[in-house]
């Protein structure tokens, strides 16, 4: 709906409906890894546990879009970057599994590297879309919508009623406009400025936000082990964020 809802915005989206066969290649391969990112996540995180499936997918979607954006003709990766992904993935390791014992499944672990895998997917080719001109509102309404889309089947055989009640109306209204509209499209316009592969690793602060929520919000306790993992992912994302001096090599 956002990204309809000006004619501006209604012609960017028919001006990349028909733009070439490379783009429209590129968006429905994204639009079906935003679909398969949340079956993939999802049955991780059943068969596997929270913290294994959820370290496993966000740990491994900076290392895939890495490898994808250089597969696809990338520049090549600094090793700022290289240090700030090796760091935070390790901080989030231990942030989300310290005081957690759980055992890992194997298929569990391969879905949510799958996961992983179509974060980097739809990342990388959403960044080549803005990059290229194109609205990020344009470029994500047709990507979650197509996902949308094609998630369609899997909501009508698992018992959507629960959608039609009050509270289920206000978590599906929180879900759409907050974590998926709003910061999807904040997101798409961080990526005019960085490359997919630095936006993704700086997307590791989500575990670092829940932990701070979980503390402030529900009064939950850290353990040091995980405050260590905290300040670890803090630092590494810092070191993408604070500009590099003149002489220093510049982020990927």
């Amino acid at each position: 709906m956002i990204a309809l809802a000006t004619a501006q915005r209604r012609r960017a989206v028919r001006a990349l409906l028909s733009a070439g066969a490379s783009a429209r290649v590129a968006l429905l391969l994204a639009a079906a890894a935003v679909g398969a990112y949340q079956v993939c996540f999802f049955a991780a995180v059943r068969m596997t546990g929270v913290a294994i499936g959820t370290v496993v997918a966000i740990g491994s979607a900076p290392v895939f879009t890495g490898a994808l954006t250089r597969l696809t003709g990338g520049p090549r990766l600094g090793p700022r970057w290289k240090l700030a992904t090796a760091a935070a993935v390790a901080g989030c390791t231990v942030l989300v599994t310290a005081g957690k014992a759980a055992g890992a499944d194997p298929a569990g672990i391969t879905l949510a590297l799958a996961a992983g895998l179509c974060y980097a997917i739809y990342a990388v080719a959403a960044a080549r879309l803005i990059s290229a001109g194109s609205p990020e509102t344009a470029v994500m309404g047709l990507l979650f919508g197509g996902g949308a889309m094609l998630l369609a089947p899997v909501l009508a055989v698992s018992s959507p009623g629960w959608v039609l009640s009050p509270r289920g109306l206000a978590v599906v209204g929180y879900l759409g406009v907050v974590t998926t509209a709003a910061a999807y499209l904040l997101y798409g316009r961080g990526l005019r400025r960085l490359s997919a592969p630095v936006a993704v690793t700086l997307g590791l602060a989500e575990p670092v936000v829940a932990a701070m929520l979980g503390l402030v919000v529900l009064g939950e306790r850290l353990t040091p082990v995980g405050l260590l993992g905290l300040v670890l992912v803090g630092l590494a994302l810092a070191t993408l964020v604070v500009p590099p001096s003149p002489t220093s090599p510049k982020i990927a």
